[in-house]
C-alpha cells in the first residue's frame, strides 16, 4: 500500500533543513509503529519520497511525503498515530491512499503557491504594490541566478502562473518542477533590483501554501494544459 502524507512546517521547525526532516520522519514513523516497507540490499532504508524540498527559513502548509507500507492500514489511523509523535511545529494534515500507478511525490510536482509578507518593522515605500504589479506585467522578467557552480540569466515571466498583490502581502504561484524550479525569492529580488530597493532577505516571511501537480488533460489545448491540482488530490 502506498500513501501520501500532507504536513505543515511552522515555527522553529522552519530552520530544520531537508535532510534533517527526512531523518526526523524516519524516526517518527518508527515511533508511531507505522508498518513501512524497506528497500532490499545490505543497507535497507525506508521507502519514502518527499515532494519539492522546502528552503531553510520558509514555513509551509503544503508539504508532501509518500511512503510505502508492507501491509494495508487505515489512513485515519496513520494520521492519528503520526500526530501523536510529531514535534511542535509539524502537523499531519491529511493522509491519502495512492493508486499503484500514481507517480511519486517528487516526480509529480509542477507548481507551488507562496504567500510573502514582511517582518515586523519592515517599511516598504509608498506605492510599492502598484509598482510590483507593473513589474509582473512586463513582457520579460530577467533575473541573474548565481550559485557556486552556475551563473546565468533567466526570464522568470513564463514560470509565474498566478499572482495577487496587496499593501502587505504578495501571493505567487510559480513553477516548482525539477527542471524549471523558480523560488519566490527570485521574483522578489528581481523586483527590488528593478526599483533600486534593498530589502534584507530576513525581512521577508515566506510560506508555501500548497504544492501542485498537473491535472488531467481533457484535450483542451488552452484551459486544461495549465490546470494544477494539489498533490493531496493527485492520488491516481
Amino acid at each position: 500500500m502506498k500513501v501520501r502524507i500532507k504536513f505543515s512546517k511552522t515555527g522553529a521547525m522552519k530552520y530544520i533543513g531537508h535532510l534533517d526532516m527526512m531523518r526526523y520522519f524516519q524516526k517518527a514513523i518508527r515511533r508511531a509503529k507505522i508498518d513501512i516497507a524497506y528497500s532490499g540490499g545490505f543497507s535497507p532504508h525506508q521507502i519514502m519520497s518527499f515532494a519539492a524540498p522546502l528552503g531553510v527559513g520558509l514555513t509551509s502548509m503544503g508539504e508532501y511525503l509518500d511512503i510505502e507500507l508492507r501491509n494495508a492500514m487505515d489512513v485515519t489511523d496513520i494520521k492519528e498515530r503520526l500526530n501523536q509523535v510529531m514535534a511542535e511545529g509539524v502537523s499531519i494534515l491529511a493522509v491519502t491512499a495512492l493508486a499503484d500507478t500514481a507517480g511519486n511525490a517528487m516526480a509529480s510536482v509542477a507548481a507551488a503557491a507562496y504567500e510573502i509578507s514582511f517582518a515586523e518593522g519592515t517599511v516598504m515605500p509608498e506605492g510599492w504594490a502598484g509598482q510590483f504589479i507593473s513589474f509582473l506585467n512586463r513582457p520579460q522578467i530577467p533575473y541573474h541566478k548565481k550559485t557556486s557552480k552556475v551563473s546565468r540569466m533567466l526570464d522568470l515571466k513564463p514560470f509565474i502562473y498566478d499572482r495577487n498583490v496587496t499593501e502587505d502581502k504578495v501571493y505567487l504561484m510559480v513553477n516548482a518542477s525539477s527542471a524549471d524550479n523558480i523560488k519566490p525569492i527570485f521574483v522578489m529580488k528581481a523586483f527590488f533590483d528593478s526599483i533600486g530597493l534593498t530589502v534584507p532577505e530576513h525581512s521577508l516571511c515566506i510560506c508555501r501554501l500548497e504544492t501542485y501537480g498537473h491535472g488531467r488533460d481533457s484535450g483542451d489545448e488552452t484551459a486544461e494544459k495549465m490546470r494544477f491540482v494539489p498533490l493531496s488530490v493527485l492520488s491516481d
